[in-house]
Formats: structure tokens, C-alpha cells, sequence
């Protein structure tokens, strides 16, 4: 698949149109539009939350180069809250927008699932019009603002019109929480809109289709500025094309006369009174192919020779499947030349049956149907460099052939792209497949399971087995913006109906939520002259080996006395210690077990209150 990018234009002044394949680079990779798209100056001006009523100004989020977080829904989101957004004008009715909005991500979020949904909060999206304001259909893709990501919306069918009952002016949008159980507070730093989608893919050669209502054709391509083109029409509905040549003076025959217009922009006229003939008005009876000069040079494939799983080698190799077409070449009874473009795994009676292998550059024809002894010729080409495509946000590309002065940034980065997957790739992945139990038996494939819930953000999970109860517990610490996470009772939910699909089925399971248990130090340590500041350096150090909520630390993880003591021996502040002692300061969640300190299962220890005596040691 080739990569797609959201990219948005800045700086622009006046109506434009990038043609379908305009190129956008950014380094040595290609992007392209897959269609003619308009770009006018459509612009936020200014950005509001609205929380009981109070507006909060967040227009900064229009500026890039700060990225100041923004807690759009206030401290504490509660339903009801909004989000508005002006802008200078909108779109026509029923068109679509296409929002990007950038979070700060602080914990790292498993990806959603379609099946799995997301729970904690919903948004409503609506446009004022001159029925108030409509509800628009979206697609959210960030979760109601759970992680980064593009929103599409489509504007009603009542005119949108300026809004005058709020902060700010101009056309509004505006979001509001319906529900709003966030296990994380969304905080956003930039907001990107009115975006285009573009390709990364580079084409060599491409065929365009023409519905012939008239007797003119308009051909826009930049590709044809530095290019070959070659003209065919169908003369009659459910026949095969006939090549037409430009020009012919007074002579009949098949010709179609070509002038330029403009940059990238060309008129195909057809007359069939002066030369006798011109396409059906009927779909596609026009095509135009347009050749890049090194493929005019390979264009030549191969001929059609009859046989199951014909081989055919191509020039090129990582072609993108939806856009290669191929041309077949026949000579009829009567000696005349007839053409007919047919795309891959295309299956009717008769036609020509291929498949395209586009990582190694091949065609397998699988059935040559009536186009035994065809000539085979390239018609649409285009590469793509799969998962290079997928390039970090925050990018300016280079607009070829644009004279607009627009500047085109990419605020997400790219996805999708990959090339197709090998049989070796295949093998690899089933054997991890097989290795990954999917019921969960033993403690570690529960703590699988929950550390990787869609949508959640799970930070430490330790189950703990009471096989005489056939009991499993599992002690679960979310990420969360509290300085002491607690398991939600949406959490539970979630996981519980995760571990449902998965436990064995007389195994009962328990979700426990953390403690936290302070460890107190005290002690008396020999420092070395000349380090002003051995204090903080010793209690960092014993802090870090303390705090098993930040840490790599797990539940009921032993604490052991030699671990803290030789990580502030081995400090080069600290001569020796002469006295160090840890105890926890309750013992309702956690023990002593000889020097060290045991906490209980679903347990994690963080620092308590340190008290050293610091001595200065003297030789």
C-alpha cells in the first residue's frame, strides 16, 4: 500500500487547483494528489473552550512553533463542556473538512479497535447555520480526543452562517462532550485544518478516462508538459479503442486536433464531419495515455502466448496495484488495429485475467481469454517506496510546478505504507503466532493480556495465582494524570470483558487496584569534602531505588536493604556509611523481612520521609 499524508496549505491568497498526480517531494520520496482538488483560503482565526459558561482563549493552538498544551475541556472535562472554533468562511454545504489535532501524550495508549470502541468519552460535532447549530456527521479518529489524530467532518446541508453569540467572530464549529469519563485529561497542542490528502507514490506514466459529451475534451496533467501522449476512443458502445493521431489537415481518418491552453492544460477536439470519425458519447470512450520519456522507451512488454501462469517481467518494481493498467494490442480480420486497457484482476468472459506482482515487478496471466497473440504495452505506472512513506509529522514539502506561494506542511505523520508481504514474512509471523497462546493459562499470559488492552493505558499489571480457590489476581496500575493511579471502574470493565474471551473457563479472575506504601529512611553517612550538594545527590539515589510507581519496579516486588545501601556507597560523593536504616511507615500493605521490606501483592512502594544526618569526613 503507498502511504497517505494529511498536509495543509498556508499562505493562500486566492482559489487554486492542484491536478490529479500533482507532485509534492520531500527529499528523494514523491507524494501525489490522487484527484483535482481546489485549495481556497479557508483559516481558523480564532480558538475558545467554554466550561459553565466561562470562554477560555486557545488561539495559540494555531501556532506551530510553540506547541503550549491546552486543556481544551478545562482541568476536570464534565459533559456539556465545548470547544469553538472560528474560521474565516467555510466550504459549500455537504462537502467534507479535514481537522488535525495534535495532543500531548503522555502515557502510551494501546491502539483502539473497531469492536472494542472507546468508552470514557463521546463528542458531538456541530456547524451554526441559519437553523442554529447542526450536528454534523464525523469521524473521529482521535477518540474524542484520547490520542492524535485527524477528524472528518461533514458540513450540513443548511448554509452555514456567521456566529455572533460567542467569544469570537465568523463561521463556528463547535464540540461538545457528551460524555466525559477521561482516564487521561486531553491536553492539545496545535490544530491543523482544512487538510488534503496526498500519496506517496510516483507515477510514470498514467491513463486518463474521458466521458465524451461534446466534441472537446479538456486534458489536465502536468505529467504531459514533459511527456508522450498517445489518444484512444471508442467508437461504438462495448467495442475496443482505436488509436487517433493529432492532427490531419484535409485528409480523413482517424485524428483528434491538440492545442495548449495553458500550463498543464490541454483541449482534445474531435470532428467527425472533416474526418469521418470521433468517439461514442457513451463512459470512457475517450482515453489519453501519457508516457514520462523512460517509459516511451520500455513500454513493450511482452506478447499474450496462450498458456496458464504466463510469465511477464516488467521494467519497474514496487508498483502500486490500483493505478497499473496495462494496453493489448490485437489486429482484427479486416487488419485494423484495436485496443483494449485492462486493469488487474479483472475477471469476465473472454478478457484478459492477470495479477500483478508488484514488490518483484511481474504479471502472471492467468487466462489470455480472446487476447492469444496480443502485444502488451505499459499504460499506467507508479512506484511507490512503501513504509518509507510513512515519514514523521512536522514537514514542509515542495510543491512542484505551483505557483501559488502556498506552503504545504504535514501535521501527522504518514501511515499505511508497506510493500506486499513475502512467503518467508508469512512463515516468520505464524510461527510468533503460534508461540502467542491466546487463552490465558499461566501468570504471565494474564499480565499479557492486560498490559495489552485496546485503548488502555495500563503502566504495570502482576497477577499472582491461589490455585486451591482456582482464583487469579491481578494487581493493575493505569497511566494516568493522578499522582497515585487508581483502577476505574471503566478500567475494570474493559478488561474484565477482555479476559472473558480468554480465561479458562472454571478460572475466576480478580482485578485489584494499587496501594501505595511509604518507605521511610534514616541514616547517618560520611561525605567527602568539597560536594556542596551530597544531600541531593544521596536522596535522589535513594529515592530512585525506592519509588517503584515510576520505575521498572513491579507489585510485591521485594525491596532489598543491600540494593539501596551500595547504589549510595558506590556514589563518589560519599566516603562511607556509618548508619542506614528502611522501614515502612504503616504495615498495613507492606512488611519487614529481616532488612528488607516486603510489600504485598497489590502493593507498590514510593518514598516516604528521609532523614540523614550528613558528616563531613575529615582525614
Amino acid at each position: 500500500r503507498t502511504a497517505r499524508l494529511l498536509l495543509s496549505a498556508d499562505n493562500v491568497t486566492a482559489p487554486y487547483t492542484l491536478p490529479a498526480n500533482h507532485k509534492f517531494q520531500i527529499g528523494d520520496l514523491t507524494f501525489e494528489t490522487n484527484k483535482a482538488i481546489t485549495i481556497d483560503d479557508y483559516r481558523i482565526t480564532s480558538i475558545y473552550g467554554e466550561k459553565e459558561g466561562e470562554f477560555t482563549d486557545f488561539t495559540h493552538l494555531m501556532d506551530r512553533e510553540t506547541r503550549i498544551p491546552a486543556e481544551i475541556f478545562g482541568r476536570r472535562p464534565q459533559a456539556g463542556n465545548a470547544l469553538y472554533i472560528y474560521v474565516n468562511r467555510l466550504p459549500e454545504p455537504e462537502k467534507e473538512m479535514i481537522f488535525y489535532f495534535t495532543l500531548k501524550e503522555r502515557f502510551n495508549r494501546n491502539p483502539f479497535t473497531e469492536h472494542m470502541g472507546n468508552s470514557f468519552a463521546s463528542i458531538r460535532f456541530e456547524c451554526f447555520t441559519k437553523r442554529g447549530f447542526v450536528r454534523m456527521n464525523a469521524k473521529d479518529n482521535t477518540n474524542a480526543f484520547l490520542t492524535s489524530g485527524e477528524i472528518r467532518m461533514r458540513l450540513p446541508s443548511s448554509p452555514a452562517m456567521e456566529y455572533t453569540g460567542g467569544p469570537g467572530e465568523g463561521y463556528c464549529i463547535r464540540a461538545i462532550l457528551s460524555q466525559a469519563d477521561y482516564d487521561i485529561f486531553p491536553k492539545v497542542t496545535s490544530v491543523d485544518a482544512f487538510l488534503f490528502e496526498v500519496w506517496q507514490k510516483d507515477t510514470l506514466s498514467e491513463c486518463q478516462n474521458f466521458h465524451n459529451r461534446t466534441t472537446e475534451v479538456e486534458l489536465i496533467s502536468e505529467l504531459a508538459e514533459e511527456a508522450y501522449i498517445d489518444v484512444y476512443c471508442k467508437e461504438e458502445k462495448g467495442e475496443s479503442y482505436h488509436h487517433y493521431e493529432f492532427g490531419g489537415g484535409d485528409r480523413e481518418g482517424r485524428f483528434v486536433e491538440f492545442s495548449k491552453q495553458s500550463f498543464g492544460h490541454f483541449l482534445l477536439k474531435f470532428d467527425k464531419e472533416k474526418y469521418g470519425y470521433a468517439p461514442a458519447k457513451t463512459k470512457n470512450s475517450v482515453k489519453v495515455v501519457i508516457y514520462t520519456e523512460g517509459v516511451m522507451r520500455q513500454y513493450a512488454i511482452g506478447r499474450v502466448l496462450g498458456y496458464d501462469d504466463q510469465e511477464i517481467e516488467l521494467p519497474y518494481q514496487h508498483l502500486t496495484n490500483d493505478t497499473f493498467c496495462i494496453m493489448a494490442r490485437r489486429i482484427t480480420d479486416d487488419g485494423d488495429e484495436i485496443f483494449d486497457f485492462v486493469r488487474p484482476d479483472k475477471y469476465e468472459e473472454e478478457a484478459l485475467t492477470y495479477h500483478l506482482l508488484e514488490n518483484d515487478g511481474k504479471i502472471i496471466i492467468e487466462d489470455a481469454g480472446d487476447f492469444i497473440g496480443a502485444e502488451l504495452y505499459l499504460a499506467a505506472v507508479a512506484v511507490t517506496r512503501g513504509a518509507d512513506g510513512n515519514i514523521r509529522a512536522g514537514n514542509e514539502l515542495v510543491s512542484l510546478h505551483d505557483e501559488s506561494g502556498a506552503v504545504y506542511f504535514n501535521p501527522g505523520e504518514g501511515t499505511g505504507g508497506c510493500f506486499r508481504e513475502r512467503m518467508e514474512s508469512v512463515r516468520q509471523r505464524f510461527l510468533q503466532d503460534m508461540e502467542m497462546p491466546y487463552t490465558a493459562v499461566t501468570e504471565r499470559d494474564y499480565e499479557r493480556v492486560v498490559k495489552y488492552t485496546p485503548g488502555l493505558c495500563i503502566h504495570k499489571a502482576r497477577a499472582f495465582m491461589d490455585e486451591g480457590r482456582n482464583l487469579v489476581r491481578i494487581s493493575i496500575k493505569p497511566g494516568t494524570d493522578e499522582d497515585f493511579p487508581r483502577l476505574l471502574e471503566s478500567y475494570k470493565t474493559i478488561i474484565h470483558r477482555q479476559l472473558e474471551m480468554r480465561r479458562l473457563l472454571t478460572t475466576r479472575v480478580e482485578l485489584v487496584s494499587p496501594a501505595y506504601a511509604q518507605v521511610d529512611v534514616t541514616g547517618t553517612i560520611y561525605v567527602k569534602m568539597h560536594y556542596d550538594n551530597s544531600r541531593e545527590i544521596i536522596e535522589e539515589t535513594i529515592k530512585a531505588k525506592i519509588d517503584y510507581l515510576n520505575s521498572e519496579k513491579n507489585f510485591g516486588e521485594l525491596l532489598k536493604f543491600d540494593d539501596v545501601f551500595h547504589a549510595i556507597e558506590l556514589l563518589d560523593c560519599v566516603e562511607y556509611i556509618y548508619e542506614l536504616s528502611l522501614r515502612p511507615k504503616t504495615s498495613a500493605h507492606a512488611k519487614m523481612q529481616d532488612a528488607d521490606i516486603l510489600p504485598a501483592e497489590n502493593c507498590l512502594l514510593v518514598p516516604g520521609t528521609i532523614n540523614l544526618e550528613m558528616i563531613t569526613f575529615e582525614k
